[in-house]
């Protein structure tokens, strides 16, 4: 990415370091060092080393995978303030329950199937051998209030694809941020050499599509009966936009 590079370690310790922080999201150093039962001083310096190259990251004390993904930016809508930015391991808990109430309208099931994969996971971003997933959050007076999330498999067939959710609280829609965010993620995807985006909604969730038309994405396939929504049957989507 830049993070689409390979994931190459010139020293053992440093993969197991990686991994091991990578899994959990965010994790103490100290608590890393003796679980993985690593000397201090031979601990530090790979450290060091992971975060000179880009690897790992420390914020408020615990280390984390570093994805470079720019920085913080400030809008103002309508007088109301919202901050786009990196999403970071502490915003979990607010990404998820952004999806969650999205997903209660019952128009995004693929956004509700991140939701779950995060909540289980417990670790917000990924970097490995299989696949990376990065979140940009919108966020007003430190709240989330909308998401964007790229995930992307680790495989050479699939190398130039990713797949986005989207989605803000319904408080705070038509302002704006949606399209920030969509930006910003397909920002970050053109300039990380992914070639093409993709994602699939009901066809019942019309509000979606047109946004996803009216910012030059179009319909691929559609997948008849896809969906089982409150027993009614509902098509699946397929739209996609190439960068």
């Amino acid at each position: 990415m830049a993070q689409k590079n390979s994931l190459e370690f010139d020293h053992a310790d440093r993969r197991t370091i990686y991994e091991f922080v990578e899994r959990r999201g965010a994790v103490d150093a100290e608590d890393a060092r003796e679980e993985l039962a690593i000397e201090p001083a031979r601990f530090r310096h790979h450290v060091a080393i992971l975060k000179r190259d880009g690897r790992l990251k420390e914020r408020d004390g615990s280390l984390q995978v570093a994805i470079d993904a720019g920085a913080e930016e400030e809008y103002v809508a309508d007088d109301l303030e919202f901050h786009i930015r990196p999403a970071r391991q502490g915003d979990l808990t607010g990404i998820v329950g952004a999806i969650r109430v999205v997903a209660a309208e019952k128009t995004y099931i693929e956004a509700e199937t991140v939701a779950d994969e995060i909540d289980h996971e417990e670790a917000l971003l990924r970097h490995n051998d299989l696949e990376s997933r990065l979140f940009f959050v919108a966020t007003v007076e430190d709240e989330v209030v909308g998401w964007v999330h790229l995930h992307a498999p680790e495989l050479d067939k699939l190398s130039h694809t990713a797949e986005l959710t989207v989605g803000v609280l319904e408080a705070y829609r038509g302002r704006g941020i949606g399209s920030h965010l969509l930006e910003r993620g397909l920002e970050w995807a053109a300039s990380s050499g992914y070639e093409k985006v993709y994602q699939s909604v009901p066809a019942t969730n019309a509000d979606a599509i047109g946004f996803l038309e009216a910012h030059g994405w179009e319909t691929e396939a559609v997948r008849e009966d896809h969906y089982k929504l409150d027993a009614d049957y509902v098509d699946e989507v397929m739209m996609a936009v190439e960068l």
